[in-house]
């Protein structure tokens, strides 16, 4: 459902992803792990069509990011690193904006709310505006408006962000839910998520992927935690 050849962009002398490829299919969680700049969340804003590559393309569900970007865009769910959205607006006018701009309307905008709020546990601060909500509901938001379309591919970076204990355990069964029927790609910093949700863990620093594994095969090779295995991996990369 995804593929990725050769993606690279720079920002200005800094190269931020690096002629990365790799494939994603249906029913897999790819963990997408990495040290602060190492190019994670730019690879994920082109997949999400938020950044044109300098070279190198993709396909999300068949569609190119550079020839057909509108249908990447209607395939995938995207929850981006800030989760912005429109302060001044309640919860609920702010998905029925999101329904708008995804032509979804009449009976079908009603089951699509009547889904996702009550997945993302927002129905007790529906009516708050944005800039009410602490982090962790703001988040829900951002992830509420990347499913409200039921899409087939989600990109979610750092999904449980300022989430509370009891939140990220909800937020990881919703996704471990949903994993079967969807191609999803996860960024994150907590390696404890990683071996929670995801099938398939790619470590990548400056760019570049180190590994394409999956988090068992790991610790069984380096006998040791995730943890110990993501330092020893992107530490040797640096020196």
């Amino acid at each position: 459902m995804i593929s990725v050849k050769e993606l690279r962009r720079s920002f200005g002398p800094i190269v931020a992803v690096d002629g990365i490829s790799f494939d994603v299919e249906k029913g897999q969680v790819l963990g997408l792990l990495g040290p602060n700049g190492a190019g994670k969340t730019t690879a994920m804003r082109m997949l999400a069509c938020f950044l044109k590559p300098d070279s190198g393309t993709a396909t999300v569900c068949g569609y190119d990011i550079l020839t057909n970007s509108v249908e990447v865009r209607r395939s995938l769910g995207y929850l981006a690193e800030n989760s912005p959205a429109y302060n001044e607006m309640t919860i609920g006018a702010f998905l029925n904006f999101v329904c708008d701009a995804r032509q979804i309307s009449g009976k079908e905008r009603k089951r699509a709310l009547d889904r996702v709020v009550p997945m993302c546990s927002i129905e007790s601060v529906y009516h708050q505006t944005i800039e009410t909500l602490s982090k962790g509901y703001q988040r829900r938001v951002g992830l509420a408006q990347a499913l409200i379309h039921d899409p087939d591919v989600l990109i979610l970076d750092e999904p449980t962000d300022g989430l509370d204990p009891n939140q990220k355990h909800e937020v990881r069964g919703l996704i471990n839910s949903m994993a079967k029927d969807k191609c999803i790609i996860i960024s994150t910093h907590i390696l404890e998520e990683v071996e929670i949700v995801c099938s398939r863990t790619i470590i990548i620093s400056r760019g570049r992927i180190l590994v394409d594994s999956t988090p068992e095969k790991l610790k069984e090779k380096y006998r040791c935690s995730l943890d110990e295995v993501f330092r020893k991996i992107t530490k040797a990369k640096v020196a």
